[in-house]
């Protein structure tokens, strides 16, 4: 695979980034692409190691060998062929995944490993470019009509998945644009939102149906919906969020990540929000050290925050690999500085919130907080312990709550159906993706829990599997993932 020496001759390169005090001044993407001579070159590191741990890196089992050494041969058409029989959006997947398969990559035990997530999003980009996004388009129809509960990746590859082996799926969507966190938690300076609307488009031309605005269980009875579809599709997400139940909460000023990013996508989506969550001129408190609090990070350094401050509760994580407890190919918990970050916060470990502090008009002006040092017990477990006479106090004019997510809402249709729930609360599912409920599936974050998009990819396409053999009765005519041996996250 690749040049038989190209790792030993070839560095790993990185293209440019548009400069910081021009990015923060809009909310479109800044990275940019190697040309055709560098993206070979970076196919060319493919060291052919007999074992491909980037396999199992990879949830979706993506072959990834295969298209970097099409690319270094310059056989593009091939490489976006064998990148789409894995993964239904690469598009979205090359620019807002962690990039699991890099960690795994076996040139990353002694070097940098290869560029596997640039190579991934130039090739979908070049499919795009070069008209190869044509519709997969069933050559024989079922008949049998599948209701899918939630337009995140997850929903979408199982549509997609339902509509080239020959059903009919209708994607119910209770927000008023598809697309779930990937359009509405995401921000558009990490994925644009064109990318989603153009495979709404082919996904159109392939079967599928999109009903947006449309919140199953309230405009839709579940009685209705079991009579109108012979399977349904849970796949609504893990969103409900983590709160923080402290002294001030109630104060103005005090939100949910998600309400910020959300209404600022809107906006880049032409809405006009009254009242809108706005960090201009003001100091931003972040709680929370992970991805989307890294997205409120960057979203105020675009409103113009006079500071930005993210706050991460556990320690702070090493700069390299701890091979003892995290050796290759696993995913290492190593610190991890994002674009967001380059652009300007101040951050801090091991920092537990006690109270808010506000003035007269109910508006938060002040957080409150103790430094903590951390310990591990005789079972491994993490304890944590407030350092004395460590309280402080820090202004706060805009506070983010970025704790993470409690599995999806359960009011409403998740209550309604009646399926069985795990200890952690998400919806149980068999191997088959199938609930306690005959006929009603579930797949993505609302049954493995807070996670990744390229898992929510792989989930959407094997709840597809189980969904078509249900309603064949016999053996999916889908064509399986590829095994995945989840050693990541």
């Amino acid at each position: 695979m690749g040049k038989i020496t190209g790792f030993l001759e070839l560095q790993r390169e990185r293209p440019e980034r548009r400069p910081v005090d021009e990015r923060v001044k809009d909310y479109n993407e800044f990275e940019g692409t190697l040309d055709n001579e560098g993206i070979r070159e970076q196919g060319a590191r493919c060291m052919d190691c007999g074992i491909p741990f980037c396999h199992t890196g990879c949830p979706l089992g993506n072959v990834i060998p295969d298209w970097n050494d099409m690319v270094y041969r310059d056989r593009w058409d091939r490489a976006s062929v064998r990148l789409h029989s894995t993964n239904n959006f690469p598009e979205f997947t090359g620019r807002i995944c962690p990039a699991p398969c890099e960690e795994a990559c076996t040139l990353n035990i002694p070097e940098e490993p290869v560029n596997i997530k640039l190579i991934e999003r130039q090739v979908a980009d070049w499919a795009v470019a070069n008209g190869h996004l044509e519709p997969v388009i069933a050559k024989q129809r079922t008949g049998k009509k599948v209701a899918v509960i939630g337009s995140g990746p997850a929903g979408m590859a199982c549509a997609q998945q339902l509509a080239r082996a020959g059903h009919s799926p209708t994607l119910f969507e209770r927000d008023d644009r598809v697309g779930g966190l990937l359009r509405y938690g995401i921000p558009n300076f990490k994925m644009e939102k064109h990318h989603i609307d153009r495979r709404m488009e082919q996904m159109v031309a392939e079967g599928v149906t999109f009903k947006t605005s449309t919140n199953v269980g309230v405009d839709v009875t579940v009685e209705q919906l079991k009579k109108d579809f012979d399977a349904i599709v849970l796949s609504g997400g893990a969103t409900h969020p983590r709160d923080l139940p402290l002294p001030g909460r109630e104060l103005e000023g005090v939100h949910f990540a998600m309400e910020f990013l959300t209404q600022q996508n809107k906006v880049c989506e032409g809405d006009t929000i009254d009242n809108q969550i706005m960090a201009t001129g003001k100091h931003v408190v972040v709680l929370g050290g992970g991805d989307t609090g890294s997205d409120c990070v960057g979203t105020s350094n675009r409103h113009g925050a006079a500071s930005v401050t993210q706050f991460e509760l556990m320690p702070r994580p090493p700069d390299e690999r701890a091979d003892a407890a995290q050796p290759w190919p696993y995913w290492p918990m190593v610190l991890r500085t994002s674009s967001s970050h380059e652009e300007g916060a101040d951050r801090d470990w091991s920092i537990n919130t006690v109270r808010f502090e506000g003035n007269d008009k109910g508006e938060v002006t002040k957080l409150h907080a103790v430094r903590l040092e951390w310990t591990t017990d005789e079972s491994g477990r993490h304890k944590m312990q407030e350092i004395e006479g460590s309280a402080f106090e820090l202004r706060a004019d805009l506070v983010l709550l970025a704790l993470g997510f409690l599995g999806p809402e359960k009011p409403g249709l998740v209550e309604e159906l009646g399926v069985e729930l795990t200890e952690r609360g998400n919806v149980k599912a068999g191997d088959d993706y199938q609930t306690s409920v005959p006929g009603v599936f579930a797949c993505g974050d609302l049954r493995r829990g807070q996670s990744l998009v390229v898992w929510a990819i792989w989930e959407g396409r094997e709840a597809a599997r189980g969904v078509d053999a249900y309603l064949r009765g016999e053996k999916s005519k889908l064509l399986s993932s590829p095994h995945v041996n989840p050693l990541t996250l």
